[in-house]
C-alpha cells in the first residue's frame, strides 16, 4: 500500500463488529500496526477479514480502533476512523499510562496492556 494514495477504513459494522477495510492491497507494516492494535486477521473469500474481537465492551474497542489510526496516521497512512469509534483526546481519556510521556512510535505500547500477562 502507498501512503500517499490509497487509504485505510476503520468501521463499526451492521453487527457491531469492529473492521477494516483497505483501499486496495495493504504491506505488511500497516498490519502489523492493527496486529498490535489488537486486530484479527481471518480468511475470507476476498483475502482477508480484518476486525477487533467479538464482545470486549464498546470502551475497549474504542479505544483500540481510536490508537490503530493514531499509529497510521503517524507512519503517514490516510486513515478514515468511523466518529462513532473515536475517543476522547487522550489528557481527558483515564488510561494506566499517560500518552503525553510516550514518545517514539515504537515505543507507544497498545492500549490496555495491564490484563496481558508478561512473557518469560
Amino acid at each position: 500500500m502507498r501512503p500517499d494514495s490509497e487509504s485505510i477504513r476503520i468501521t463499526r459494522g451492521r453487527g457491531g463488529e469492529v473492521e477494516v477495510e483497505f483501499d486496495g492491497a495493504f504491506d505488511s507494516f500497516a498490519a502489523d500496526v492493527l496486529r498490535r492494535a489488537g486486530f484479527l486477521f481471518e480468511p475470507s473469500l476476498r483475502g482477508h477479514w480484518i476486525r477487533l474481537p467479538f464482545d470486549m465492551g464498546e470502551e475497549w474497542e474504542n479505544e483500540h480502533a481510536t490508537w490503530a489510526a493514531e499509529m497510521l496516521t503517524a507512519a503517514r497512512y490516510r486513515v478514515d476512523l468511523d466518529p462513532s469509534l473515536r475517543t476522547p483526546p487522550s489528557d481527558a481519556a483515564p488510561t494506566t499510562t499517560s500518552r503525553l510521556t510516550r514518545t517514539a512510535m515504537t515505543a507507544q505500547p497498545p492500549p490496555s496492556t495491564a490484563a496481558r500477562r508478561p512473557r518469560h
